[in-house]
């Protein structure tokens, strides 16, 4: 059945959800309706849930045993991988793509280098190491306060790397731009000052267990000034969030609702729109981490109605300690500023100081000037590509991978929702994911391991290391592959 809030949801015995008709839960999952003697206790992401709906919990490790549980952990049969994606379908040419990334080129452990951590970053093209070079070469100047031609010069740059932000965003106001250092400070920002301004005692702020953590402490830390209340919304065991969960938590108190845009350890994609329209029903804000998504599919803040979105400029091609906030202009002319300084003012005096219009407003300071530099020439470099394409291109390749790490017997993948992007975090029976990602690197392949920034959302699947690839639009199957049989040579390697 869909409700008129367009959710599809199936419903018991005074409205409580429940599973859908004729499913089974996961061997080891339970439905809580409250603490049961003996039950292993929830994890802290899903504690709320204990005495509320009954939500489908994931089961939990034995506590003695210290083991890891055996679902919702994905295991899939050993089946052959999909079709491999065709480079240069649709437009979409990835070898060219490669071509303009020089680290790809060079070897690791005398093996050519599979950059598989685009996660934690991603590699630069040569255009925007160039552009950095050119500022700091050529072009170095302040901007905004300076008369002369190297700061006018280096002003334009500035400026026109906040209007390729606004066209990656889908906003017609660059003024609705902020730089920032990347999306920890931007969510800092909008916790700081409108979190300030408008949380108050009781008051409740939504924050999915899915999330990084640079999108939950700062909540944290505002909530507890204010008094106010942080509420998990809880996963599914496939890593969606759960959607009846979502709408229960939602209420008067409700101020805010911080979501993920693609999740970084489970490579979810929320229904943002439809989960913000909701929001906005009980009149409370929505602020979207978009760092994991901006790379991976075009992204429209008009078409999601969000009301903040900040996204991290190393994770889209751009260099590090740049990124930027999106906020509705009427939310951000009204917050006040953060930090105080230079740029941010209008007047100053002892009696009293005017600030200028946003955004300068909330940039307090010299900015990451060679940072914007190279942010405008990443943006314009994705610009250039057909992004459709290129999603295409990956959603094909995330595929063959998910397939691809199906034949590796007893590989546990952590998250498997529909429409994830490349993010493939999992468990290979036997191994420490430190080792592990350690025995990669001796093959070149460059992965992550430990717990992401996302405790949480691990924490929530009985666990708290993994081992993380995660894909770009400049990877390829013959990565996947090179990955796959790096991990067959570990499990069959004799134990020591």
């Amino acid at each position: 059945m869909t409700t008129p809030d367009g959710f599809g949801r199936g419903t018991g015995v005074a409205g409580v959800a429940q599973p859908p008709p004729g499913a089974q839960p996961p061997p080891g999952a339970r439905y809580s309706t409250g603490p049961v003697a003996g039950q292993v206790p929830v994890p802290e992401a899903l504690a709320h849930a204990a005495g509320g709906p009954r939500y489908w919990i994931p089961p939990q490790p034995d506590a003695a045993a210290g083991t890891a549980p055996a679902a919702p952990l994905s295991t899939p049969a050993a089946a052959p991988p999909a079709a491999p994606p065709h480079a240069s379908a649709g437009g979409f040419d990835v070898e060219a793509v490669r071509r303009d990334f020089p680290q790809l080129h060079r070897e690791v452990n005398g093996r050519p280098l599979v950059w598989l951590d685009n996660g934690a970053t991603t590699l630069k093209p040569r255009q925007v190491v160039e552009a950095v070079a050119e500022h700091y070469s050529t072009g170095t100047s302040n901007v905004h306060r300076g008369a002369h031609t190297l700061a006018r010069q280096a002003t334009q740059v500035y400026e026109e790397g906040r209007e390729e932000a606004a066209k990656l965003l889908g906003t017609q106001d660059a003024g609705e731009i902020v730089f920032v250092r990347g999306t920890t400070e931007a969510v800092n920002l909008v916790a700081q000052s409108w979190g300030r301004a408008n949380l108050g005692v009781g008051d409740e702020i939504l924050v999915s267990a899915a999330e990084h953590h640079s999108n939950l402490v700062p909540w944290q830390l505002i909530a507890k000034e204010r008094r106010a209340r942080i509420r998990p919304i809880p996963l599914l065991p496939d890593g969606r969030l759960d959607q009846d969960a979502y709408r229960d938590l939602l209420g008067s108190r409700t101020k805010l609702v911080a979501l993920t845009h693609a999740s970084n350890v489970l490579g979810t994609v929320p229904p943002v729109a439809e989960m913000t329209a909701l929001a906005h029903r009980y009149g409370a804000r929505v602020l979207v981490d978009g760092a994991q998504a901006v790379s991976h599919f075009p992204v429209d803040v008009a078409a999601l109605d969000a009301d903040f979105y900040a996204f991290s400029g190393h994770k889209v091609f751009a260099p590090t300690g740049i990124g930027v906030l999106f906020g509705k202009r009427e939310l951000l002319e009204a917050m006040p500023p953060w930090q105080g300084g230079g740029n941010m003012i209008d007047s100053v005096g002892f009696e009293e100081t005017t600030y200028a219009p946003v955004p300068h407003r909330l940039e307090a300071g010299t900015g990451h000037i060679a940072g914007v530099a190279g942010l405008r020439a990443a943006l314009r470099y994705l610009s250039g590509l057909d992004r459709p394409a290129a999603a295409a291109y990956e959603e094909q390749l995330t595929a063959y991978a998910m397939g691809a790490l199906a034949t590796v017997p007893g590989l546990q993948l952590i998250g498997d929702a529909p429409g994830k992007i490349g993010v493939l975090t999992f468990l290979l029976p036997g191994t420490d994911p430190t080792a592990l990602a350690g025995a990669l690197d001796q093959e070149g392949i460059a992965v992550r391991a430990g717990h992401h920034c996302a405790q949480p959302a691990l924490a929530a699947f009985g666990l708290q290391s993994a081992v993380r690839a995660s894909l770009a639009l400049y990877n390829t199957v013959q990565d996947v592959d090179a990955l796959v049989s790096a991990l067959q040579e570990v499990q069959a390697a004799p134990a020591r």
